[in-house]
C-alpha cells in the first residue's frame, strides 16, 4: 500500500480550527490525527468529546483517534458516538488489552493499540491477529514538537517481520519526530501511515507540505 499521511489536530490553530479542518479536506492527507491526553497517563491535558465532535462535522476524512488515558474502556462507546473511525488505546493504560480490542471493534471502529518507546514490540504477539494498526510512539508522549528517537526504525522493522510471520494485516503507523528529512528511512522501515504535526503546521503553506509528505518515495525529487 502507498503511505498514508494523518497530519495531528494538536498542532493545529486551535483560534483557527475550522480553517485548519478545511486546509486537510482539501490537502492530499488522508486520516485527521486525534491525541486524547488525560494529564494522568501523561503530563499534559488536550481536548474531549466537544471537540472532536466539532472536528468530525467538518472532517470528510477518517478521524485516528489516539488515546493517552488512562482506563480507555470506559469511553470506547463515547469515542465511537463523537465520531472516532480508528481508536488507538496505549498498550501501557490497558489490562486486559484483549478485552478492549474487542470493545473497539463491537463499536465499530478499527482497533489500534500505540506501544511508548521502551515498550517492546514482541508483547504484541499474541494479539497480533486481532488488531488494525499498531502505532509506534517514536518520541516519549505527552507534548508535540519533540525530536524522532531512531530506535524506533528498528522497532518498525521488527514489527513488520513480526505482522508478515503472523499473516495479519495490521499496519503500522508512526508518530513523533516525523519531518520529511527522516520519513523516507520511517517509510523504508516499514511504516504504513506517517502523523505529522509541527512538520506541517510550522511551515509556510502546510497543504503543500503534506503534499510533499504523499509524494515522498514516488520519485527522486520531493
Amino acid at each position: 500500500m502507498a503511505h498514508l499521511i494523518a497530519p495531528s489536530v494538536l498542532s493545529a490553530d486551535f483560534a483557527n480550527l475550522g480553517r485548519d479542518i478545511e486546509m486537510i479536506n482539501r490537502s492530499e492527507a488522508d486520516w485527521f490525527h486525534v491525541d486524547v491526553m488525560d494529564g494522568v497517563f501523561v503530563p499534559n491535558i488536550s481536548f474531549g468529546f466537544p471537540v472532536i465532535k466539532a472536528v468530525k462535522k467538518i472532517a470528510k476524512k477518517p478521524l485516528d483517534v489516539h488515546l493517552m488515558i488512562v482506563q480507555p474502556e470506559r469511553y470506547v462507546k463515547e469515542f465511537k458516538e463523537a465520531g472516532a473511525d480508528i481508536l488507538t488505546v496505549q498498550y501501557e493504560a490497558c489490562t486486559h488489552l484483549h478485552r478492549i480490542i474487542y470493545q473497539i471493534k463491537e463499536n465499530g471502529m478499527k482497533a489500534g493499540v500505540a506501544l511508548n518507546p521502551a515498550t517492546p514490540v514482541s508483547l504484541l504477539k499474541d494479539v497480533l491477529n486481532d488488531l488494525d494498526m499498531v502505532l509506534i510512539m517514536s518520541v516519549n508522549p505527552g507534548f508535540g514538537g519533540q525530536k524522532f528517537i531512531p530506535q524506533a526504525l528498528t522497532k518498525i522493522k521488527e514489527l513488520k517481520k513480526m505482522i508478515n510471520e503472523a499473516g495479519s494485516s495490521a499496519i503500522i503507523e508512526i508518530d513523533g519526530g516525523v519531518s520529511l528529512d527522516n520519513c523516507q528511512s520511517i517509510i523504508d522501515a516499514g511504516a504504513n501511515v506517517l502523523v505529522a504535526g509541527n512538520a506541517v503546521f510550522a511551515t509556510e503553506n502546510p497543504e503543500e507540505t503534506i503534499g510533499k509528505f504523499k509524494r515522498v518515495g514516488m520519485s527522486a525529487v520531493v
